[in-house]
């Protein structure tokens, strides 16, 4: 089950959920709009190794923008840092961002109870797109967990993706054993 608008302002209320910051405007009917930090990043190699450390290099969008291109991975954040304690969030795109040709996650759109971070974004495009800190880039769905919880995403051990960071963040598929 999807929370409507007036489940999420409760979980809200009672610390369930946490959105920082937090704007009243950003609330949809049965999600909650997030917007993109100001920071990108792409990986330094072009061929990358599951195997391995793949490092990443910074970029900051400028207030004039900045033109992403085909062919290129870029991991974005969102400007929102979020907490979920007892539903499953998952991050969509925006209609409006995917008729830009912008789609914001290749596989990693559910989060995990006891996600605390602001999330990566796995940002692709068909063509050139100029895109900007600010802009609304995704949405928030939360579906009601049924049943109890034993492993919190943010007590988990070996959870790779714990600390707190605004920046994205590269793939730690290195630290698994494979």
């Amino acid at each position: 089950m999807i929370l409507s608008d007036k489940k999420i302002l409760e979980a809200i209320k009672t610390g369930q959920i946490v959105i920082e910051p937090y704007n009243r405007d950003c609330l949809g009917t049965n999600s909650y709009d997030v917007h993109l930090s100001k920071y990108l990043a792409v990986y330094k190699g072009r061929v990358l190794d599951a195997k391995k450390h793949n490092e990443i290099e910074e970029i900051i969008i400028p207030d004039e923008g900045y033109i992403i291109a085909p062919g290129t991975l870029y991991l974005g954040a969102t400007a929102e840092y979020t907490e979920t304690h007892n539903s499953v969030p998952f991050l969509e795109g925006k209609s409006s961002v995917g008729r830009l040709g912008i789609d914001i996650h290749a596989t990693a759109g559910k989060g995990d109870v006891g996600f605390c971070n602001n999330w990566t974004l796995e940002i692709s495009c068909v063509q050139p797109v100029k895109i900007y800190a600010g802009m609304p880039i995704g949405q928030l769905i939360y579906f009601a967990v049924e049943g109890d919880i034993e492993n919190y995403y943010n007590k988990k051990k070996g959870a790779k993706y714990n600390k707190r960071s605004d920046r994205p963040m590269e793939s730690m598929m290195w630290m698994n054993k494979f």
